[in-house]
C-alpha cells in the first residue's frame, strides 16, 4: 500500500514537472532545448574532435579533393594545413598557370554558374557585393515582369533584401552592412550553383510569397522598395543573409562562399557563423575533415530546459513503469492465492 502511494506521487509529480517544462518552452520562445556555444567552448568542442580524428580520415579527404575535376583550391589548401598540422605528409600541389586563370576569369565574367571560387573574386565580385548588382537584380526583374518574361523571384528577393536591408536591421537587429553581404554572397552563390536544393527551394518559397510583385515596376527608390516586401515572410532569406553576411565579415570571400554549400536552414547559417567567428581561417579545414555532422555538432550543446523535460519524462516514466508492475505483481499474487 505505501509503496503503491509513493509511486503515485512521484508518478504526479513527474507529470507536473514534465508539464510545467513544456509550458515554459512553449510560452518562451528563447527557451531552446538547443543553445548555440559561445566562441571559446566551440574552439575547444571542435579541436576535442580534431585530436579524435584519425591521420588516414585526414590523408583520404585531401586525396579525395585532389582526385577531383575541377579542383576546388580552397578546400584543397584548408586540408592541406589541417595535414601540416598533424605532421602528415603533404604533395606537391601544382597551381593553374595564369592562360588557365585568365580563360577562367573570362567565362567567369560570362556566365556566374561557369565561375570557380578563385576567379569568382576577380570576375564578378566587385559588382555583385555592392550595391550596383541589387539595383541590377531589381532592374532585370522589374523587366522581366513588365515583359512578361520569366522574373528570377531569388535574385530579385536577394537585391531587394541588400538593398531594403534596414527593414530587416530594425525587426531583427543586427548590422544592415552584414546583411547586405550576406545578400550579395548568397546570390554568388546560387549563381555558382553552390546552394544545396533544400535552402534553394525554401529561399524560393519565401522568395514568391513575401514580395509584392504587382508594385515591383513601380519602385523607385528604397521607401517604395520597404513598402514591397513583407518582412514576416522574407525573414528565413534575412536570416540566411545575415548568418552569410557574418561568414563573409569572418572569413575571406573564397572561403566564406565555399562554406555557402553547407548551409540548409538558418540555424547552420548561424551556427557555421558562429564557428567561423570562433575559429577564423581554420574553419574551412575542420568542416572538411570533420563533416559537417559533427562540425555542427561542436557548436551547440543541450539546455538546462532540455535536461529538466527530459528529466522530467524519464521519473514519469519510471514511475508509470513501477506503477504497472506493482499492479501486475498484485493481481500475480492474488490469483496465486486463490489457486
Amino acid at each position: 500500500m505505501i509503496a503503491r502511494v509513493a509511486l503515485t506521487a512521484l508518478l504526479a509529480l513527474s507529470l507536473c514537472a514534465t508539464l510545467l517544462t513544456g509550458v515554459r518552452i512553449m510560452r518562451d520562445p528563447t527557451l531552446r532545448p538547443f543553445i548555440d556555444r559561445g566562441a571559446q567552448e566551440i574552439e575547444a568542442a571542435v579541436e576535442a574532435e580534431m585530436a579524435r580524428t584519425a591521420p588516414e580520415t585526414i590523408a583520404a579527404r585531401l586525396d579525395a579533393l585532389l582526385a577531383e575535376d575541377p579542383r576546388n583550391w580552397v578546400a584543397i589548401d584548408a586540408v592541406a594545413e589541417v595535414a601540416a598540422e598533424r605532421g602528415l605528409p603533404v604533395p606537391d600541389l601544382p597551381r593553374p598557370g595564369f592562360l588557365e586563370n585568365a580563360a577562367d576569369c573570362a567565362a567567369c565574367a560570362y556566365d556566374p554558374a561557369a565561375c570557380t571560387l578563385s576567379p569568382v573574386l576577380i570576375c564578378q565580385a566587385p559588382v555583385a557585393l555592392t550595391s550596383l548588382g541589387d539595383i541590377a537584380g531589381l532592374a532585370r526583374g522589374g523587366q522581366a515582369y513588365v515583359t512578361g518574361a520569366e522574373v528570377d523571384t531569388l535574385d530579385v528577393t536577394l537585391s531587394a533584401i541588400g538593398l531594403g536591408a534596414t527593414v530587416f536591421v530594425v525587426a531583427s537587429g543586427g548590422s544592415s552592412a552584414v546583411v547586405k553581404l550576406g545578400a550579395a554572397m548568397t546570390g554568388i552563390a546560387r549563381k555558382m550553383r553552390l546552394l544545396s536544393p533544400r535552402l534553394t527551394a525554401t529561399l524560393t518559397r519565401a522568395a514568391r510569397e513575401g514580395i509584392d510583385w504587382a508594385r515591383l515596376p513601380a519602385v523607385r527608390g528604397t521607401d517604395d522598395l520597404a513598402a514591397l516586401m513583407r518582412p514576416a515572410v522574407l525573414a528565413p532569406v534575412a536570416d540566411i543573409a545575415r548568418g552569410a553576411g557574418r561568414i563573409g565579415t569572418a572569413l575571406p570571400p573564397a572561403q566564406a562562399l565555399h562554406l555557402m554549400r553547407h548551409i540548409d536552414t538558418p540555424a547552420d547559417a548561424r551556427r557555421i557563423a558562429n564557428a567561423s567567428e570562433a575559429l577564423g581561417p581554420r574553419t574551412v579545414g575542420r568542416m572538411e575533415v570533420l563533416g559537417k555532422a559533427r562540425f555542427l555538432r561542436a557548436t551547440w550543446r543541450v539546455s538546462n530546459v532540455a535536461w529538466s523535460l527530459l528529466a522530467g519524462i524519464m521519473g514519469f516514466a519510471m514511475a508509470l513503469a513501477g506503477m504497472v508492475g506493482n499492479a501486475v505483481q498484485s493481481w500475480a499474487l492474488r490469483r496465486l492465492s486463490r489457486s
